[in-house]
Formats: structure tokens, sequence, C-alpha cells
């Protein structure tokens, strides 16, 4: 069966490092057979310049109608003048709540040839493979009450309220589990349960989770612990799920384990594994248009769609083990270059990646 790929270029670095995506899809698509169909749309601050809104309703139908969104960066100083409402991040945020994305996953991957470029001990972090797995539209973040109210005395108070179901824990673990069975079957869940009665609940409904997936070992550590741990023996892990803030939190410090953002892949999901895929890095409008850009973490990011939402494994291997292949020769665009490699462009390094993976195949 065909599936459908929106395809959101968006801002700043956006539209360079999607073009070499869309290389990589048509070329799975005429020489390895990959059933796709594209569509391309505006979001974030191009959609807004165009039309007055960061998320047209034609681009919310768009997404809601395909299998999986492709999602290149939004923002920018340009827009920053613009009220909260306007701004391109509504964008991003809008689609998420459109569709549902309550699942996110970000994996923390150090490719042995880049070890270099942490600034952990290579023997520490070379090799290292986490997927952190984020409760995305729940938690402290969108919690109520909250706000900041003004007391009888004139002292103004701050109020953000932690809550979660048990529906919310459970759907959530559920994807931590099935990620965890797809790799090395070891979910650890990250909470603050000897404080928090609300993540007290969070371990009780992981556990229960836990008696479907008697092949995954579960395990439990306190928040604070965790961030320690990634820091100290970060291969400790395989799989860890946590709330939105602490997901938040302890996904930005793994990603900068691996040295540079540039390499990192994310996938949002949401209960019938329809996913927008983006780069973690952002729109890095101080180099936009200069064809320097590392389209390595969008590229990756395909491969995180297929893998995830349209259920085509095989070529997620084809794409990774060329990354793989194309740091082996030395290749490197300007955030991951080091003495001895070759710095390439945006568009270089893309057609570098569809080389190896016709290589491959040959």
């Amino acid at each position: 069966m065909t599936k459908k790929i929106l395809i959101l270029p968006g801002d700043g670095i956006g539209p360079e490092i999607v073009a070499e995506a869309v290389k990589l899809l048509d070329c799975l698509r005429a020489d390895f057979g990959l059933e796709i169909e594209t569509e391309t749309a505006l979001v974030g601050g191009a959609a807004y310049d165009d039309c007055g809104s960061p998320l047209p309703e034609s681009t919310l139908d768009l997404a809601k109608a395909a299998d999986a969104v492709l999602l290149g960066a939004v923002g920018g100083p340009k827009w920053e003048p613009l009220e909260i409402a306007l701004r391109p991040e509504k964008g991003l945020l809008g689609l998420r709540a459109g569709l549902g994305l309550f699942a996110n996953l970000r994996p923390a991957i150090l490719y042995p040839q880049l070890a270099e470029a942490s600034t952990l001990k290579p023997e520490v972090v070379s090799g290292l493979d986490i997927m952190i797995v984020r409760e995305l539209t729940g938690g402290i973040y969108f919690g109520q009450p909250r706000g900041v109210e003004t007391l009888a005395s004139g002292e103004r108070r701050g109020i953000n309220t932690l809550v979660y179901t048990e529906s919310e824990i459970e759907r959530i673990c559920r994807v931590a589990f099935e990620a965890a069975m797809r790799r090395g079957k070891r979910l650890c869940s990250v909470d603050k349960a000897n404080v928090l009665e609300c993540t007290e609940l969070w371990r009780e409904v992981a556990i229960r989770v836990g008696r479907d997936y008697p092949e995954v070992e579960l395990s439990h550590m306190y928040v604070d612990n965790a961030a320690m741990q990634l820091v100290r023996a970060p291969k400790q892990f395989d799989v860890m799920v946590t709330t939105n803030m602490f997901g938040d939190i302890l996904s930005d410090a793994a990603a900068m384990l691996t040295g540079s953002i540039g390499m990192l892949p994310s996938a949002s999901l949401n209960a019938d594994n329809q996913g927008m895929y983006e780069p973690i890095h952002g729109s890095a409008p101080d180099i936009a248009g200069k064809g320097v850009a590392n389209p390595l973490a969008t590229l990756l990011s395909v491969a995180m769609m297929l893998r995830y939402s349209l259920a085509a494994p095989e070529h997620a291997e084809r794409i990774e083990q060329a990354v793989s292949k194309v740091l082996d020769r030395g290749l490197r665009t300007g955030d991951i270059a080091s003495p001895g490699t070759e710095t390439v462009g945006t568009a270089a390094m893309g057609d570098a990646v569809l080389e190896a993976i016709r290589a491959a195949a040959a």
C-alpha cells in the first residue's frame, strides 16, 4: 500500500536539509521500490509570510491525511517581533496538538567515528545508543491550575500543576516497552516517586504495563540520579521513559553527549503510529542559505519515519548503514569536522549518503 508523506521544509536551513531528504526518498522510491507519495506544504515563518498564519488549515488537513510528516525546522529572528500566537513555533505546537502526538522519541546516538567530538572521554561515549521516550502532551507543562496570581498581601505567586492520569501514563509506557522490544529489551522508567505522588503513580503504572512485556527488563531511577548517570556511564541505558519535563531536560543532556546536535533525529507519535519527524537542531538562521548545514539528522529522521510510521525497517537500515559508511570515508560537514577529515557541504553530504546506499546494493 502506498504511504503518504507530507514534507514541511519550514524556515532557516529547513529547505536545504529537507531537499536532501527528498532526494533520499526519491532514491528509495525509484531504485528500491519504496511505495510512497509526497506532498509539500508551508509551516512556520514561511507560512506566516505567505498567508498570515504559522499553521494554515490546509497544512493541518494535509498532515492529518498523511501517514507521516517530515519537518525541517521553524523559527528565526525575523519573526520574533510577532505576538506569540503568530510566531513560527506555534505552527509546530499546533501540529503536535492537531495530530495528537503524545510520544516523543529522542535517540542519542554517537557514531564511533565521531567519539572525539564529545566533551566526555571516548571510552565513555563511543558507541552510545540511547532512546529517550518523553511524554509530550501532559504533565506540568499543561496541568491546571497554572499561572501567576496576586495574594491578599500583594505578593505574587506562580502556580504550575503536575498532573497525569493512569491512561496517559499507560500509553507512553507502552510506546517505550515496544521500543525496548525492538532494541535491547531494557527499559528504565525515570521518576521522582520518593517526593512526588504523581510520579509514584507513574511508577505503579509502569510496573503494571511491564507485566505485558515479560521479555523487557524494567528498572526505575529517580530523575536526579538519572541525570548524573547519563554523564557518568551513559551506555548503561537502552530505552528511558519519563514525564514531559524530565524528558525535556534529560533528552537535551543526552543529546550533548554525542558532540553535535547536527546528527540527532527525533520522532513524535500518536496512538496510530502516525508521526512527525524532524532533526532536533532547529532552524540555524545564521548559516541558512550557505549550503553548509549538516543534513544527516534529517536523513536519520527519515530512517526513523520508515521504521516507526511506514513499516519499512529494511529501508531505515539502508540509511543508517550508509551514514556510517560516509563517516568512515572521513566526510564531514563543518559542525563535525576534525583534523584529517574532509569538509563538505549540505548537498555533497546528501549525495554521499545516496552513493553509499546504491553501492551497498550493487
